[in-house]
């Protein structure tokens, strides 16, 4: 037999300029709540929010869609941060002693190298005492005050970072002022407030650890007033009028003391108050006293008794008798009012509260009686309950769209307003939907930057658990000991972090939904499955329950881990929204692993560890139940909650494999000259049949655990047969590399069986399944994902799509082919034959393993009318690799995660139009692009009070334009000052070839923005202003290079 070998064909240039036109990686937005914040400030004038995070990252919100976000070179945590209001400008304090500058540059992401700040070690005292404790910028903007741990007080001018010597204040010259008696020899201890004087500029009250607070006048250089404290301090605050300021301390209290003229020492103050009690008391800090109109607004974080409320983590209103102590489920981090700033208004009248937690930021209405909490427009807590997987539904239909949004408002109540007003040509609907440990699924608005709650559903009402209202206490009204803990302290439940569950049965694990006839399958963790439809009303009703046994009676086969949830007998109340049609129980309840939904059909297919069934939700019928566990897989029965997973049988089962290979090993050393022929030929032909760029894969075993875990369902309609007829059929895949295919008799639908029957009525004709082709892959390796292609190579429509014109009716005449993508390769085979067309052996090619596959259209940013469906793979390595179908052609691959991030590649969800989302924390997700065109791209602007040039004010730096300069749009986006040398960044998306690596790993910077509002003025530029704006800067910005930041 004579064989050929073909060389590959060179790169076609025509083809290499369509990839560029089509496919392009991109790190866009970050959606979610802040990981670990550590920091918060706000600039009033500019209505713009800071929070820094324990890992160095600064990011700063303005009204929905204005976001930007700086990242430190070192992953110090931000300690402080403070801003110049209205200059665009905020100064960060990090946890290794250095002071930072940002600012934002008017149409180029740069970052600034200037070196940050670190104060000088006095020359006797020890590095230690110059560790700064707290920042203070003056009114003025133009000069720093930094308290340190020494108790000295330093001055930086502004923006240049330079320490004027001069004004340096040390802690002796505090002391030498002070009574003998008072001073006793003791240090004062570091400086814990610094608070500039509310009328007379140039005075700052400094506030030391011992209790001392001196009023120093900058430019006399000299104490005003000593006010001798003798409890430990924590914070200060001014009334606005001067005549007093209130201290708080670590006992729990605060002290109210007048500030008067020509009295140098005060030793006691006006009033003290210890608000819940003398003893055990927590530290009271943050302390803000704001004074109203009627009376003044006291707020305070902390000073609860240890004892009875040791894990609390309160914060505390107070307004003449109303008294209000909010109970979070999280620690508070900081807090700041939104009110007047006008120097000749008399009062603040505060607004809101904005209370940045550990896991979440809750606003409180100070306008309305009983203070209540409002729902943020942003940076809603994605982790209230821990995330279990996700999805995401793109063109989401208007009314659909407009039925979720009701049903969520009605639930959160009050609703903020916002005047928002997108700059984007065209925004989709798109949502995202998280299911969580809690039986909950919340939809998210993912249309733009702002990641905005539209709507939560709850499965909980659906059974009996502990958290019923039923099963609670009696009612506290009759309990004289609740009676007490309600009046004092009057505690109030605020914020929506729950991280804990109260029955993990609970969870939520997958989720199907069909966008035109909004019905809705979730599936859990203890096997129920709930088919869900869409009221806009209230209702009270009895779910329909059927149960599936997936085991089929097979003998040998003992459940062992955790119960079925019990459904309610009874009728229970469901809100507006989805509500549960019919609950279907798998048996054994072991964790739902995949689900599938044709509402065409009024079918929906799920599948466990144990098989995977079939059921008619229409006629409340289970159609089918196919068990797909091995003699061996006794894993498979303890399920994933289960206790009794023994550490002997996985030694036993290891110490098998271990004594198999050893025999296996001695027999293959036994030597023969019949056998040395049978090896040399079998070297032979490994050599013909394997590439030397592939990887040898081994044969996974037969018997391994967990192997009939169902991992893929899918619906299509199409020829199994034979190829003349082509009907409803069912796909799933197992983990142990088999495929089942079953051809369905569904009445109304095809050219079945059930269609010919005469005499019986549509309704009264059960559907049908029966097993037309069963499929085994080499290696047994995992199938991740099936679909069927129609004749044209492309994917069949969904439900409804076709019928409704909005999507081309799939090609009927030509064969089809079925795309199954397991973990080691991607192989096409024709229907009905089920022969092998083509395939790709990634794991072989790449050395790497598919975790998630997509099929995705892109469209060309040349040609309007041009696109292409191609297969997105993630893989175990966190690349991604894009591939032609049907023709499975390499097309382009880029890095996306690390490959260290395990829980980022478990939760990479695409979108259909060349996005995606990964988690980068609990509560974070990145979203990237792979598409050239498609992509939600920051554009948001800031109107400034200081001219914004597009030079920095540093005379001492340029830096170099970025590539996204050419843009029709004129943004902003953070810059910061770091100590490393310049240097440049190349841009991953003009260097980096298509057919490379991509990563954005070392980035320091991401500016993030889409939407503009009407309170944050956006403007646009056209392409010749743009241009002119380049060459005025041009000569600056080849001086010297900057850090091009993407």
């Amino acid at each position: 037999m004579m064989k050929f070998r073909f060389r590959r064909q060179g790169t076609d240039p025509q083809r290499e300029k369509i990839k560029q036109e089509l496919f392009a990686f991109n790190k866009t937005v970050e959606h979610g709540f802040p990981h670990q914040p550590s920091a918060l400030a706000f600039d009033p004038k500019l209505q713009l929010m800071a929070i820094g995070t324990k890992s160095g990252a600064i990011k700063v919100y303005g009204a929905p869609g204005v976001e930007f976000t700086g990242l430190h070179r070192d992953t110090s945590a931000v300690t402080q941060i403070v801003f110049l209001p209205g200059q665009g400008r905020l100064l960060s304090l990090l946890d290794d002693n250095t002071i930072h500058l940002w600012e934002l540059v008017a149409g180029r992401s740069v970052l600034l190298t200037l070196p940050p700040f670190s104060p000088p070690p006095p020359p006797i005292l020890l590095p230690s005492a110059t560790r700064v404790t707290v920042l203070l910028l003056l009114r003025s903007c133009d000069l720093l005050c930094i308290g340190t741990e020494g108790g000295g007080v330093y001055f930086l001018e502004l923006p240049s970072l330079t320490l004027k010597d001069n004004q340096t204040l040390l802690q002796d010259q505090i002391t030498q002022s002070l009574p003998d008696d008072y001073r006793c020899g003791k240090s004062l201890g570091p400086v814990e407030s610094l608070q500039e004087h509310p009328q007379q500029s140039g005075k700052v009250l400094i506030g030391y650890s011992r209790g001392l607070v001196v009023l120093w006048d900058l430019s006399a250089r000299q104490a005003d007033q000593l006010f001798l404290g003798k409890q430990q301090l924590e914070s200060l605050v001014w009334e606005r009028s001067a005549s007093l300021f209130v201290s708080s301390h670590n006992d729990g209290g605060y002290s109210v003391w007048p500030v008067t003229s020509g009295n140098t020492y005060s030793h006691q103050p006006a009033s003290s108050t210890i608000p819940y009690g003398e003893k055990h008391v927590h530290i009271l800090r943050n302390h803000i006293h704001v004074p109203c109109s009627s009376s003044p607004v006291l707020l305070y974080s902390g000073g609860m008794p240890r004892a009875s409320y040791g894990d609390r983590h309160c914060l505390t209103i107070q307004k003449d008798k109303d008294h209000v102590t909010l109970d979070f489920t999280s620690r508070v981090i900081d807090f700041f009012t939104v009110h007047s700033i006008e120097q000749d208004k008399e009062f603040d009248d505060p607004s809101a509260l904005v209370v940045l937690l550990e896991e979440e930021l809750v606003v409180i209405d100070l306008q309305t009686p009983g203070w209540p909490s409002l729902p943020t427009p942003y940076l809603a807590p994605l982790h209230s309950s821990a995330i279990t997987c996700s999805c995401h539904i793109s063109s989401v239909p208007p009314k659909l769209w407009e039925r979720l949004a009701n049903a969520g408002k009605a639930q959160r109540g009050r609703q903020p307003t916002h005047r928002v007003r997108n700059m984007l040509r065209s925004v989709q609907s798109t949502l995202i939907g998280n299911m969580h440990e809690d039986g909950t699924v919340r939809f998210w608005d993912a249309s733009g930057v702002a990641l905005t709650p539209l709507y939560k559903l709850s499965t909980a009402n659906v059974f009996h658990t502990d958290c019923d209202p039923s099963d609670d206490s009696q009612d506290p009204s009759n309990d004289p000991d609740m009676q007490q803990e309600e009046e004092w302290p009057p505690f109030r439940k605020v914020g929506c972090f729950d991280p804990y569950s109260d029955d993990p049965r609970l969870g939520i694990q997958k989720i199907s939904l069909c966008k035109y006839s909004n019905k809705l399958v979730v599936a859990g963790t203890a096997g129920q499955v709930i088919v869900l439809g869409l009221s806009d009303e209230r209702s009270d009703h009895l779910v329909d329950v059927s149960v599936v046994d997936l085991l089929q009676d097979r003998e040998g086969f003992t459940w062992k881990g955790h119960d079925r949830l019990e459904p309610r007998l009874k009728p229970a109340p469901f809100p507006p929204g989805f509500q549960p049609l019919v609950l279907v129980q798998c048996l054994p309840p072991a964790s739902v692993t995949a689900v599938a939904l044709h509402a065409e059909w009024n079918l929906i297919a799920f599948g466990t560890s144990h098989g995977f069934g079939l059921f008619d939700y229409h006629r409340r019928n289970a159609v089918l139940a196919r068990c797909t566990l091995h003699p061996n897989d006794s894993l498979a029965m303890e399920g994933p909650l289960s206790r009794v997973k023994s550490l002997k049988k996985s030694l036993r089962q290891s110490f098998r494999r271990i004594r198999k290979s050893r025999v296996s090993g001695k027999k293959r050393t036994i030597s023969t000259p019949t056998s040395k022929v049978q090896e040399a030929n079998a070297a032979l032909a490994e050599q013909e049949e394997v590439a030397p760029v592939q990887r040898r894969i081994e044969p996974r075993s037969a018997d391994d655990s967990l192997s009939g875990v169902v991992r893929c369902l899918c619906f299509a309609d199409t020829f199994l047969r034979d190829s003349t007829h082509h009907g409803p059929t069912l796909w799933a895949g197992t983990n142990s590399g088999s495929v089942y295919a079953y051809a369905l008799e569904v009445p109304g639908i095809g050219s079945g069986r059930a269609c010919e029957r005469g005499g019986a009525s549509e309704s009264s004709v059960c559907v049908e399944a029966v097993l037309g082709k069963e499929i085994q892959l080499m290696h047994r390796a995992p199938v991740v994902s099936i679909c069927v292609l129609d004749g044209r190579g492309k994917p069949l429509p969904d439900p409804y799509e076709a019928a409704q014109d909005l999507a081309i009716a799939p090609e009927m005449t030509n064969a089809h082919s079925v795309l199954i993508a397991s973990e080691e390769q991607l192989k096409v085979f024709s229907l009905p034959k089920v022969s092998a067309k083509t395939k790709f052996k990634l794991t072989a090619h790449e050395g790497c393993r598919v975790r998630k596959v997509a099929l995705v259209v892109f469209s060309s940013t040349a040609q309007e009318d041009y696109s292409e469906h191609t297969l997105v793979c993630l893989t175990n390595l966190g690349d991604m690799h894009l591939f032609n179908i049907p023709g499975l052609r390499p097309q382009v691959r880029y890095d996306c995660i690390r490959k260290e991030d395990i829980s980022g590649i478990a939760s990479c969800v695409f979108t259909k139009n060349g996005q995606g989302f990964y988690l980068i924390s609990p509560s974070e997700y990145e979203r990237f692009s792979l598409s050239a065109k498609v992509l939600t791209e920051p554009l948001c602007s800031v109107q400034l009070d200081r001219p914004l040039d597009p030079t920095p004010s540093f005379s001492t730096h340029t830096f170099q334009k970025h590539a996204a300069d050419t843009s029709h749009t004129l943004g902003f986006s953070l810059t910061g000052q770091t100590e490393e040398s310049p240097s440049t960044l190349s841009s991953p998306i003009l260097d980096t070839p298509l057919d490379s690596p991509l990563s954005c790993a070392d980035l320091t910077l991401d500016s993030t923005g889409e939407i503009t509002v009407e309170d944050v003025r956006d403007f646009l530029t056209t392409v010749d202003e743009a241009e002119n704006n380049l060459k005025n800067i041009k000569e600056e910005e080849e001086r010297s290079t900057g850090i091009l930041i993407n």
